[in-house]
């Protein structure tokens, strides 16, 4: 690895409490994964790149966004972008909208549906169409004040970018089989989607809505977590992580219920659709990456 991109790395592990002995790691597998982008890169006509990563809540996602958006900048000298699915979410009067109209549930953030599906449309047009001296708003989320942030405190990216970087935990998601929507999946949906009208809106949002977004990305990446009680572990030491945290453990634990559904059901289904699995151990490491030969 050039001493100049190993340090900024080992400064990106300190900046964000990250032990160093996760180096090795990143060496292993992120490097390779930018070697992938940039013979993507050299081949598409296209630009930019659009890298899809997927994972579950506390998977990673926004760290290996980072450590990507790093390398790429430093070892190819692009121009790069992240947006989440997170600063896409709908503020609380659109998603009390959905409340009156559609279900309860949809007053949390989170699920397909909860989106501004057309805002990630624009923005991702945007980009695509970014030349130089153009300059581009990335929407964000305030999650503490469960609002979109002001326009003015968006982030202001110039294009144009070789590489866009789209993460989210359902990003790329397909529905369900009808028949698999029949029975609740857990103590959530047993309580309060008795009738399965909830779970059932999800799920056509994720057929009918969200592939226009989906069909945006060009590359995939999954991170598979071991199993789902991972996720509530990771979640919890996520949330301990922030300066100030937003839930308690009980709070989480219901929280991750209305992502139980999908999470379980992208474990079975992701690993086909991506172009690059990493498989995550129990300790929240890559143990293993498998790569598509058509990716």
């Amino acid at each position: 690895m050039q001493d100049d991109l190993c340090n900024e790395l080992s400064a990106f592990l300190d900046s964000h409490a990250l032990p160093r002995d996760l180096l090795p790691m990143l060496q292993r597998y992120y490097l390779p994964l930018a070697e992938r982008l940039k013979g993507l890169h050299q081949e598409s006509a296209k630009k930019p790149v659009t890298l899809g990563i997927n994972g579950a809540q506390g998977s990673g996602k926004s760290t290996l966004a980072a450590v990507l958006a790093l390398i790429c900048r430093q070892r190819f000298g692009w121009r790069v972008a992240v947006l989440s699915m997170d600063d896409l979410y709908l503020g609380r009067v659109a998603r009390q909208e959905l409340v009156a109209r559609v279900h309860p549930l949809l007053a949390t953030r989170g699920v397909p549906g909860t989106h501004d599906v057309p805002l990630g449309l624009q923005t991702i047009q945007a980009m695509r169409e970014a030349q130089a001296g153009d300059r581009v708003l990335l929407p964000r989320f305030d999650k503490g004040r469960d609002e979109p942030r002001p326009r003015e405190q968006w982030e202001m990216v110039a294009g144009p970018v070789d590489l866009l970087i789209f993460e989210g935990w359902c990003l790329g998601a397909a529905p369900q089989a009808q028949s698999e929507l029949a029975g609740p999946c857990n103590e959530l949906e047993r309580l309060e989607d008795a009738g399965g009208i909830w779970r059932d809106y999800v799920n056509r949002q994720l057929a009918d809505v969200y592939p226009l977004l989906f069909d945006a990305i060009d590359f995939r990446v999954f991170l598979k977590v071991p199993d789902f009680e991972s996720v509530l572990r990771w979640r919890i030491q996520q949330e301990e992580g922030l300066p100030t945290p937003g839930m308690d453990s009980a709070q989480l634990a219901r929280f991750v219920l209305f992502f139980e559904r999908l999470t379980r059901h992208q474990l079975q289904t992701q690993p086909a659709d991506s172009h690059v699995v990493f498989e995550l151990d129990r300790e929240h490491r890559v143990a293993v990456a498998v790569y598509r030969h058509d990716g």
